[in-house]
């Protein structure tokens, strides 16, 4: 029987400060399913929430779509109610090629994400659809570009709250970019304002990276914590890792495994 990969929820006390590598396990809870209404007997993957925690983006391979994987949004009125039931976001935005792994800004009027479609440097790219406001609609999807994305596979980015850091993965399935640590690391692009190009991606060096795939970054409001999926413990133990760093302008710390509360 195989098991349908699924969205699932982990919280942790407000104001509670983890240490690395001593409370790290402790201060998230056991994680819960978010259930039918959700989730399906397909495969959801990559959910990113918005700032006021009312709109929960993903992509699934449930019917309805446009192809491959799709991009779907759930909401919900206040964080006291029930998710509803999840919408495709329609052919604008979703191609018959995969579309994938959602980041939403925090003002929530730009989507990042990543397809195969057409238009592209590679394989999967880099895409970011904006909207005017947040009951807008989505518009057309535009490719980030050479300068971030390459022949490689570019995937699951991640935005950060002011706008002007992305990370992402590379999936070492073809090629891999040139100066990385081997099989699929993380990397980050910065620009000086909203207005500016994306600069030439940064890869997050040996203390982060490992020689296994390293992937879906995920970024802190704050900027001081990086979370990332990682196979460095072996192909068939991929879990969720956690690198700290002061301020946002000191390197990166040594990636702390979450332990058996949430991998």
């Amino acid at each position: 029987l195989t098991v349908p990969t699924a969205i699932v929820l982990t919280v942790r006390a407000e104001n509670q400060t983890s240490t690395r590598g001593t409370d790290a396990d402790l201060v998230f809870s056991n994680p819960a399913n978010l259930g039918p209404t959700v989730n399906s007997s397909s495969d959801e993957y990559d959910p990113s929430i918005s700032a006021d925690e009312l709109e929960l983006y993903f992509n699934s391979y449930r019917p309805g779509g446009l192809g491959q994987a799709d991009l779907w949004v759930t909401t919900r009125k206040t964080k006291a109610d029930l998710w509803g039931s999840p919408v495709n976001l329609g052919p604008t935005v979703n191609s018959p090629a995969g579309d994938k792994a959602p980041s939403l800004s925090a003002d929530g009027l730009t989507l990042y994400f990543s397809s195969g479609r057409s238009g592209g440097s590679g394989g999967q790219d880099l895409w970011v659809t904006t909207r005017k406001t947040k009951s807008g609609p989505w518009g057309q999807p535009v490719n980030l570009g050479p300068t971030v994305n390459s022949a490689a596979d570019e995937h699951s980015p991640c935005i950060s709250a002011d706008d002007l850091t992305l990370y992402f993965a590379e999936q070492p399935d073809k090629l891999e970019r040139p100066g990385g640590s081997g099989g699929g690391d993380i990397w980050v692009t910065t620009r000086k304002t909203k207005r500016d190009h994306w600069g030439t991606p940064v890869n997050l060096g040996p203390t982060v990276n490992s020689s296994a795939w390293d992937q879906a970054p995920s970024i802190s409001y704050d900027g001081l914590s990086l979370y990332f999926d990682s196979e460095r413990g072996g192909v068939d133990e991929s879990a969720i890792w956690v690198t700290k760093r002061k301020s946002t302008s000191d390197p990166w710390g040594t990636p702390v495994k979450l332990g058996p509360a949430v991998n």
